[in-house]
């Protein structure tokens, strides 16, 4: 039977959030968490529900549904049934003084219904507090964190080139792939904090379709199911001899995720062009890997490595035409976009145990997007790769 999180666990994050909040915003006086991904960071449960922090040392988990799932997972004395705000009033009071609130997940709606109940003095965002703990991993997140990873590397290294043949749509081989996925104990879901973006596993494309625009803010592209499903996969697209093959993709256990990426061809070596292209994208996550030690400056790292490349390498690097993004990695952990990100506009300092995806990749016209993406650990000594480190572009 499946262990949820250790009571331990949960204390240790709740005492970490009442130090940086006392540090960081002293006239704090409630954190209020509708977020669920954050509910299970501080819970240990993910469910329809409010989670109230208080400065004064109370703490009410008020759950909707399900309670009874809330107080069997939640090893914490915490969880309160709640049929409407009007419970969570009786339990604490209407007034909530100085209140921090997730500021990027909360709606207008949601906030309109608090004000019904609830008095505030002042609202500030929480987001940024609780991304920042959050991307700091623990012993038990790091465990999680490299059996994932473990599982990826062996995923696409062993086992993609034996589902890859001839005329397979990239419908019927993402289902395929997600199948061998779960075997090899995949949670089921590749979760992002973006707004509104769903992914299944990840992206994958033959060919061209790897330079297909998506509203997806990553390298890499896809023609999706429909533009009503613009991910998973063609079903139209047939791989054929002499395809590149773009595997961008998620795993994940218990919650925590890794982040590859494998470039595959099929039926045929691959162009020198690509090779080398493929080789120079390696060489500079082998940089980056280098400069992910405590203290160092995600912008300054980006600004180092960017300022280093060449011109015209830069042409359709991070992405196709004009869609290129602006980092070269992020941070990873119950989210695949966590903090910190590599790139311009992050100052705060690395640390110890941040987990980050590394992810150098260039599209060549006619062909599709090369390059490599692996998880990486900040260490004293740099980046600890996790999933095996960038490699040569398989042929099949």
């Amino acid at each position: 039977m499946y262990k949820g999180v250790p009571k331990r666990e949960l204390e240790d994050r709740l005492a970490r959030f009442y130090f940086t909040m006392n540090k960081l915003h002293p006239d704090w006086d409630t954190a209020v968490i509708f977020g669920k991904v954050n509910q299970y960071y501080f819970m240990g449960t993910m469910q329809d529900g409010m989670l109230l922090i208080r400065k004064n040392g109370q703490i009410f988990y008020f759950v909707r549904r399900s309670f009874e799932r809330a107080k069997d997972e939640c090893p914490l004395p915490y969880v309160y049934n709640m049929k409407s705000f009007r419970n969570a009033v009786e339990a604490v009071g209407t007034s909530l003084g100085n209140t921090f609130l997730e500021t990027e997940t909360v709606t207008l709606g949601i906030m309109e219904r608090l004000k019904k109940y609830f008095i505030f003095d002042k609202v500030s965002p929480l987001d940024m507090v609780v991304l920042s703990l959050r991307a700091v991993k623990s012993p038990y997140e790091m465990e999680w964190i490299e059996r994932s990873g473990k599982q990826h590397q062996y995923l696409l290294e062993n086992i993609v080139p034996s589902l890859l043949e001839e005329g397979i749509t990239e419908a019927e081989f993402v289902g395929k792939l997600y199948h061998k996925m779960i075997e090899l104990g995949y949670h089921g879901v590749s979760r992002f904090s973006m707004f509104q973006t769903e992914m299944v596993v990840g992206q994958v494309g033959f060919g061209e379709s790897s330079l297909y625009p998506t509203s997806f803010d990553g390298p890499g592209g896809a023609y999706g199911m429909c533009s009503a499903v613009p991910f998973v996969g063609s079903r139209e697209r047939k791989l054929k001899k002499g395809d590149l093959v773009f595997v961008d993709i998620g795993f994940g256990m218990n919650g925590y995720h890794s982040d590859k990426t494998q470039v595959f061809f099929f039926g045929a070596k691959p162009p020198q062009e690509v090779i080398d292209t493929h080789r120079a994208c390696i060489d500079i996550q082998t940089r980056i890997a280098q400069l992910l030690k405590p203290g160092a400056v995600p912008a300054k790292i980006y600004d180092t490595v960017m300022s280093d490349l060449r011109e015209d390498f830069k042409l359709n690097f991070m992405g196709f035409g004009s869609r290129q993004v602006k980092f070269l990695g992020h941070g990873i952990g119950l989210h695949i976009d966590e903090l910190p990100v590599i790139a311009e506009g992050f100052d705060t300092p690395l640390e110890e145990n941040i987990v980050i995806a590394l992810e150098p990749k260039k599209g060549i016209a006619g062909v599709g997007m090369v390059g490599v993406e692996d998880t990486y650990v900040v260490t004293p000594d740099g980046g600890r790769c996790i999933t095996g480190g960038g490699r040569d572009i398989i042929v099949v």
